[in-house]
């Protein structure tokens, strides 16, 4: 219908002009402020990779930053001790090691549903979180530094990722490229697929759907792009360590897709965005003062209020104020 046409169209203006937007932010923007919307974009990956689990497939998995530190782990495991490693080697090896673990993770915590699924993948997560934490391979609880920061060679020029610039823009390529990958997977006939197990399971098991390599491929997906995340953040930071696999940081990204709205790949951006940003605002002393050093009761009390009054998260606000204003 040209009605359908018309929405499916729009669909990619805002997003669109979103990426248009931060490509012109560096211009006007101070170096913090670019390094604070650098990482809003990293996080955003993390929550759009949770957000293919939970709002799209109906697996609620509270062990997803274990891709996420792996990503970071084997950027910097892999990277060279004096030389700046290759973007085009250590990407692909730190995303490869992410979707690994994923395989693993999902072939036997997807045999078990509801809070059993969540405590497995719990379990695997503090599992590889431990692997870092008590060994030597992942510098113990001090984690390790990224020596030399990537480079990335294209036809003619070679950007160095120890410049700012580079980082920022990566970032956003990265989130764009995301973000574009998942929109295009939902509309083909795995994402229908992965909607219909969502609403039930057992229904598309029965038209003949082999829901468990289906979900399985979906898991390694979200696990794969966590990856990128943690490449990402290993660069931006230089440095790693084992609070990225914690169970704080997975709870963190699932609050982050349930502030922007749950279903909705928009709703896992905003709510990274508006998380990160709710926790820089309470935790600086020159905004809130003495409220600095309780930050965590402050963003838990906003997340609350937010999720009372707007339980569709913050993609739904839109539609609320025009049922009130009507």
């Amino acid at each position: 219908m040209p009605e359908a046409r018309t929405a499916r169209a729009g669909g990619w203006l805002v997003p669109a002009a979103t990426a248009l937007v931060l490509a012109l932010l560096p211009l006007v923007a101070t170096p913090y402020q670019q390094d604070l919307i650098v990482k809003i974009m990293i996080f955003a990956i993390f929550a759009l990779s949770l957000e293919l689990l939970i709002g799209q497939t109906g697996l609620v998995s509270l062990g997803h930053a274990a891709f996420f530190g792996i990503g970071a782990y084997v950027t910097v495991l892999a990277s060279p001790e004096y030389d700046p490693g290759s973007v085009w080697r250590l990407l692909p090896l730190a995303v490869l090691a992410a979707a690994a673990y994923a395989v693993v993770v999902g072939a036997l915590s997807l045999r078990t549903k509801g809070v059993y699924f969540i405590m497995v993948t719990l379990a695997f997560a503090q599992m590889a979180y431990f692997v870092f934490h008590d060994t030597k391979l992942g510098g113990g609880s001090d984690g390790i530094f990224l020596n030399v920061r990537p480079e990335l060679a294209l036809p003619g020029v070679v950007l160095d990722f120890a410049d700012k610039p580079v980082r920022y823009y990566a970032a956003l390529v990265l989130l764009a490229g995301t973000y574009a990958l998942l929109a295009l997977v939902l509309r083909s006939r795995f994402g229908r697929a992965l909607a219909g197990i969502r609403v039930n399971e057992q229904r598309m098991r029965a038209a003949g759907f082999p829901t468990y390599a289906y979900k399985l491929a979906a898991f390694v997906l979200a696990g794969a792009l966590a990856g990128v995340a943690g490449f990402l953040v290993a660069v931006k930071d230089a440095a790693v360590n084992p609070e990225l696999l914690s169970w704080h940081e997975s709870g963190a990204v699932m609050l982050m897709v349930i502030l922007g709205g749950i279903g909705h790949l928009r709703g896992a951006v905003i709510g990274a965005a508006a998380f990160m940003l709710l926790k820089e605002l309470f935790s600086t002393h020159s905004l809130v003062g003495w409220l600095a050093d309780h930050w965590q009761l402050t963003l838990g009390v906003t997340i609350i209020l937010f999720v009372a009054f707007l339980p569709k998260g913050l993609i739904g606000l839109g539609a609320r104020l025009r049922g009130t204003k009507r």
